[in-house]
């Protein structure tokens, strides 16, 4: 077994594709099957089920993903540290939302790369509440996240922003009219729009339960962009953090409800493993995010 082998196998479990996997690690098919085969015979057993369309993983190819990720880091870690040059180096990969790619990072990301122009930037964007497991998976060097109410032991947060939580409407259909002034937004009988995960729908879980309110739910979508869609489409009411309804091509087709309860705003910022920190890569972003505060 040799990190050759570890990245070819990596690509694969990316792709689930043999034909993709191959172009990407520059083999042919018939090479690349023989690298998985290899590695299968030290293993003992077989890391993917195939037929003629699928390939998946097997419970042992699950657990050599996580070995794999691990030694890789490692490995980039090693390399960097036995390096003479002072220079730093290397790959530095990012999770973020795209509003936290337009909001939080441009200045950060510039700064480090006028810094350190030999660092190979890898941005990956996706929805919010993923990030923090895409970090914990050891898929990604730094996320930019919501700070869980009980961050897990091997986790690192560097505070970027306070983000308010505003509940949303649309402005005009079944569930604009907002409520008459100094009454408050009921949400017993609203209809809402809830994110299936993340800090705002505990947030206001939380709230709800604490008011014993049955809430009417009508949609659960993935993402905050996504909610605020279903809002302006008039699906129901919902709630969204306030940077990230500023930075919607639909912030002018929803309205911000005066009238609705107050949920905790929570904080924004960078994420990583513990052991990604010891990387010079990653610890020169973090230094100088927490330099820009």
């Amino acid at each position: 077994m040799n990190i050759h082998e570890l990245n070819n196998f990596l690509t694969l479990v990316e792709t689930l594709h043999f034909g993709q996997a191959s172009r990407a690690c520059n083999l042919s098919p018939s090479a690349l099957t023989r690298s998985i085969q290899r590695l299968e015979g030290e293993i003992g057993q077989p890391l993917f089920t195939r037929d003629n369309r699928n390939v998946a993983l097997t419970p042992a190819g699950e657990r050599m993903k996580t070995y794999a990720l691990r030694t890789r880091s490692e490995w980039k870690t090693l390399q960097e540290e036995l390096k003479d040059e002072p220079t730093i180096s290397g790959t530095l990969s990012i999770y973020a939302s795209i509003t936290a790619v337009y909001s939080l990072l441009p200045d950060l990301l510039e700064t480090y790369r006028a810094a350190h122009p030999q660092v190979q930037l890898e941005l990956n964007t996706g929805a919010a509440e993923q990030a923090v497991d895409q970090v914990l998976a050891g898929e990604i060097d730094l996320a930019v996240a919501a700070l869980p109410d009980r961050p897990a032991a091997r986790i690192e947060f560097l505070p970027l922003a306070e983000i308010p939580l505003v509940f949303i409407a649309p402005v005009s259909g079944e569930f604009a009219d907002p409520p008459r002034k100094g009454k408050q937004l009921d949400l017993a009988r609203a209809p809402l729009v809830l994110p299936r995960s993340g800090l705002s729908r505990s947030r206001l879980n939380k709230w709800l339960k604490g008011k014993a309110i049955q809430p009417d739910i009508r949609s659960e979508v993935s993402g905050n962009e996504a909610l605020i869609a279903m809002v302006r489409l008039g699906c129901g009411i919902g709630v969204v953090p306030q940077l990230v309804l500023e930075r919607s091509p639909f912030r002018d087709e929803v309205q911000i409800l005066q009238n609705a309860p107050q949920l905790d705003p929570y904080s924004v910022g960078l994420c990583a493993a513990k052991r990604s920190l010891t990387r010079p890569a990653v610890r020169a972003l973090w230094d100088l995010a927490a330099q820009a505060q």
